[in-house]
């Protein structure tokens, strides 16, 4: 695949390097060529300098209805902006813009515009180590109508099966952690207490049924 990523600051140089070495034909835009030196001598992908959102850089970078953009500057503004270029002057259907922003990454998000917002996710990471038992949501799509939960078995849900689970909750059990090893749980396997679960759901109410309402009222929809 053919990935333009504009921005060569840590995400952006680490992110083409990773793209490239993985197979993907890679092109990094900055407006400083001096950033370009985070990309060590390794790199044969190609470089543009020039503003990311400037239609003729995003034209020699190789944008296409078949390239994938990742608008990783570190202006939300400006990241906003590169996304609906790409998206809507060049047809680029796969783009993702960094934000910092919670607030904003919201907005954007009903617009169709995928965001990854680094402040709310790390935040939500550094919650969640230090007080496991009311982790917060791991995702939701933009219409939250759709909720991923990270939860512990309490005592009283061991020994139920993941079946029994799911029809109880309205809800998939899409991984288990059990010391330390994560896989995707078949419908007969036993749920044992501290085991850590990923779930997705349609409403938190119905996961209230197996993990009490305290275990999700301190997380919210991000």
């Amino acid at each position: 695949m053919h990935v333009v990523i504009v921005g060569c600051g840590r995400v952006g140089s680490t992110l083409a390097l990773q793209l490239e070495e993985a197979g993907h034909d890679v092109c990094v835009v900055d407006r400083n060529a001096d950033s370009f030196r985070r990309l060590g001598s390794e790199y044969a992908g190609a470089t543009v300098v020039g503003v990311g959102f400037d239609r003729d850089v995003l034209t020699e970078a190789g944008v296409t209805p078949d390239s994938l953009v990742a608008a990783v500057t570190s202006g939300d503004n400006s990241n906003i902006l590169i996304a609906r270029v790409a998206r809507e002057l060049f047809g680029a259907s796969r783009v993702v813009a960094r934000i910092y922003d919670p607030a904003r990454a919201s907005i954007y998000g009903r617009l169709g515009i995928h965001t990854v917002a680094s402040v709310a996710w790390t935040v939500s990471r550094v919650v969640a180590d230090l007080f496991p038992e009311t982790r917060p949501s791991v995702w939701s799509d933009p219409t939250t109508s759709v909720v991923v939960r990270e939860l512990r078995v309490p005592a009283a849900l061991a020994g139920t099966s993941v079946a029994q689970a799911e029809a109880s909750s309205n809800s998939r059990l899409v991984c288990l952690t059990r010391n330390g090893s994560a896989r995707v749980p078949a419908s007969t396997d036993l749920v044992q207490e501290g085991d850590l679960l990923h779930v997705a759901a349609a409403r938190l109410e119905d996961l209230s049924t197996l993990f009490g309402d305290e275990s999700l009222s301190h997380g919210s929809h991000q």
